[in-house]
């Protein structure tokens, strides 16, 4: 009822645009909202990029890469024409051997040469070996492209540089007298990267039958638009199948953030899982090659082309981070290592997503609407929101738009004047006289609320969606990190590839725990998550019992406001999951936890979370404890959030193999805290002047400059409070919408 409902507001969402615009929607061309245009926007994609018939598969890469006998194997199992570019274009068409030419005309005239014989042919439903240089010409690999598949095999250079010199080839294009083979093959990615449409990412010494084999499954899949669907943690089956959208694709689970039925999106199918060779080649890669290689894998590229999500990937963690390790493992003591995630511009592990999630977002919503999106946050989220969502350019920020509720009184003096000042033309913060779970249902009932969401679009051409991690697409760039870490561990030599480690985490909304498990799904060898609680420890205690009760509870502020949390929203996802994909039980288990304020799940369930879950959590005291003794012992700064999991880590980790503490934020967020744990006398300091006095101590981590540089002009701007009522919070929304749109 509830979706056949929202479906009538839609149509008539549709009607007035186009009377807006003066159009007859019976003739005009439609302007969609989101969920239509872009399953509009997929189906026009299948009929220009489906491989059938007159398509052809083009295999690019660097000399060595072996394209020319993969691309024979090709041939051979598909029973088509096999073109050689060299072989076969070039030197037929010169008449000469490519070196020939190459030593003929030098450099620069042989690329404009080869470009225009490649501009003169024309091929179909045939496997075409491109030259390791015809990427560099731009007007005649728009040519190929137009007609089929650019398949990039991504070969090791240990294995590009070994069959180099076995064939005794000393010279390739572009290469200068004493340039090194291996930094003009490296050089060259610029241009590959360019070009592809499906990465083949090959292992140290595959050999080419085993290339072969993992082209015809990229094809497959490049193929295969609609296999990579989305269903809601609440997704009935068999009854929910028979709706129309009932599953969908990851741009309008992206665009959407919450299931019309209050569920969360799911993937429909398990996570894409990487062989032990396959990670192996990725321990000497940066985080920027990393997350591209492994979100191309869950990304179908109907929703975001590879070339496309590599310059989001550049956009979001190339310039915006302080390390350019972005997420580097540091050593702490023993065994336990901290993961720092603090590096962005906001200092929080939300910079990780919220500086690519923006991107994604603007990609694949549709023309012609403007988006609101909703955040609740208790405290690092929204800095992290708004900052990332004012990185986008000028078009984009036309059409999105942004809503940050916090509560008021229940974030850091320094978390509040950094949301607060993270304000920019499109984003927009609202103080709530409540805590974060109030924040957080609230803007829950919005989604839900068909009335509001479809006066909305009718009223203002407006529609709603999320970026807190109840989003999928804000949860999906957390695994990258979680995996990366492991392969630095490797990458150091603390362990070797396929040992096991532990990880733990400060939880509250239970997603960066959730990202991690996603992670060992994908094939990282975590053995135990480790949830760490402060005293609002609901999820330790369901861990431990397998009964979620909120009866008689109250949200404790604590020293750690980030995971000062009751109502944890990522945990339906993992119980899904455990629970086989049960939405009907999911239904019933957080209808229950809205209407009685608790429920307990099955024996077996408890079971199956408790062989990969343990949990403790840390008192206040304990906290500043923690802190004041880490300091004391390594000269190493936690903030309260990373505290707790130390604490934790100390009790419930056996130390039998290595543990990743995440560290979720950077201390200088957190001043007053760690300078009453550190025993610094403190004289009703600004935030600016505890910020350099901490500064001063010369610790580690070192002080993080963008929070120093920016806290000052925090400090000064306004905002909007409000109070504890969601029709406040939506009129506060329509005022936005207003002023933003309007």
């Amino acid at each position: 009822m509830l979706f056949n409902r929202c479906q009538h507001l839609r149509q008539i969402a549709q009607r007035c645009l186009f009377r807006a615009q003066g159009k007859n929607h019976q003739h005009g061309r439609p302007i969609l909202s989101g969920t239509f245009a872009l399953a509009e926007l997929r189906k026009s994609w299948h009929s220009t990029h489906s491989l059938v018939g007159n398509k052809n598969i083009i295999l690019m890469g660097p000399p060595g890469a072996g394209k020319t006998t993969v691309g024979r194997i090709l041939g051979q199992r598909l029973g088509c024409c096999v073109i050689d570019v060299d072989d076969d274009i070039l030197e037929k068409t010169w008449n000469m051997s490519v070196s020939e030419k190459l030593q003929d005309v030098g450099n620069e005239q042989f690329l404009e040469e080869e470009g225009k014989a490649v501009l003169n042919f024309s091929a179909s439903g045939s496997v075409i070996s491109l030259t390791g240089s015809n990427p560099m010409h731009e007007a005649s690999m728009w040519h190929l492209k137009k007609n089929g598949i650019v398949v990039y095999l991504d070969v090791p250079l240990i294995d590009i540089i070994e069959r180099l010199q076995s064939m005794k080839l000393n010279r390739i294009v572009g290469q200068n007298f004493g340039t090194p083979m291996k930094d003009l093959i490296a050089s060259r990615r610029q241009y590959y990267k360019k070009w592809f449409d499906m990465r083949v990412f090959c292992e140290r010494g595959a050999s080419p039958e085993e290339v072969a084999d993992k082209v015809l499954k990229a094809v497959q899949r490049y193929q295969a638009v609609d296999s990579e669907t989305f269903i809601s943690t609440r997704y009935n089956w068999p009854k929910d199948c028979k709706q129309k959208n009932s599953t969908k694709c990851f741009s309008e689970a992206l665009t959407e953030g919450l299931a019309s039925d209050g569920g969360l999106f799911v993937p429909e199918k398990e996570f894409p899982k990487l062989s032990s060779a396959e990670w192996k080649g990725l321990l000497g890669a940066t985080y920027v090659e990393r997350a591209q290689i492994l979100l191309e894998k869950c990304i179908h590229p109907a929703d975001v082309p590879a070339a496309r999500l590599g310059e989001m990937i550049e956009a979001a963690y190339g310039k915006n981070f302080a390390c350019s390790r972005v997420a580097p493992v540091r050593h702490l003591s023993g065994n336990q290592f901290i993961l720092e995630l603090f590096h962005g511009p906001t200092g929080s592990f939300k910079d990780l997503s919220l500086q690519l999630m923006p991107h994604l977002f603007a990609h694949c919503i549709p023309p012609n609407c403007n988006y609101m999106v909703l955040v609740a946050t208790s405290g690092d989220t929204g800095s992290a929101v708004l900052n990332g969502f004012s990185h986008l350019n000028d078009s984009d920020k036309k059409r999105i738009a942004v809503a940050t509720f916090f509560p008021e009184n229940g974030v850091s003096d320094f978390q509040k004047a950094q949301i607060v000042g993270s304000q920019r033309e499109n984003g927009r913060a609202v103080g709530v006289k409540s805590d974060f779970d109030f924040c957080q249902t609230a803007v829950k009932n919005m989604f839900k609320d068909c009335d509001f969401t479809g006066f909305l679009i009718v009223e203002y051409g407006t529609i709603l969606s999320s970026a807190n991690s109840i989003n999928w697409g804000r949860l999906l760039p957390q695994v990258i990190y979680h995996a990366s870490s492991y392969l630095d561990l490797v990458s150091q030599g603390f362990i070797s590839f396929g040992s096991p480690v532990d990880v733990c985490i400060p939880t509250g909304n239970f997603g960066n725990i959730l990202a991690a498990v996603y992670a060992k799904m994908m094939g990282i060898p975590i053995r135990k998550f480790i949830c760490a609680s402060n005293q609002n420890h609901v999820l330790t205690d369901f861990i431990k019992t397998g009964h979620y009760d909120l009866r008689e509870r109250k949200i404790a502020q604590t020293f750690s406001p980030a995971i000062d949390i009751l109502k944890s929203s990522n945990l339906e996802r993992h119980l899904h999951m455990m629970a086989n994909k049960d939405g009907q039980l999911m239904t019933k288990l957080f209808n229950q936890l809205d209407t009685q304020n608790h429920f307990q799940i099955e024996k077996i369930l408890v079971e199956k979370l408790q062989q990969d879950f343990v949990a403790d959590w840390c008192s206040e005291e304990d906290c500043l404890a923690a802190i004041h003794s880490t300091y004391n012992a390594s000269g190493y700064i936690l903030d309260p959030h990373t505290a707790i999991a130390k604490v934790v880590a100390d009790r419930m980790q056996d130390k039998t193999c290595p543990v990743i503490v995440s560290s979720t934020a950077h201390y200088s967020k957190f001043a007053p805290v760690i300078m009453q744990a550190l025993k610094i006398k403190e004289l009703n300091q600004t935030s600016s002047s505890q910020l350099y006095l901490l500064s001063s101590y010369n610790a580690l981590p070192p002080p993080h400059r963008a929070l120093l540089e920016t806290t000052k002009q925090h400090e000064k701007m306004e905002y909007q409070v409000c109070t504890a009522d969601v029709n406040v919070l939506k009129g506060q929304v329509e005022k936005l919408i207003q002023s933003q749109f309007l």
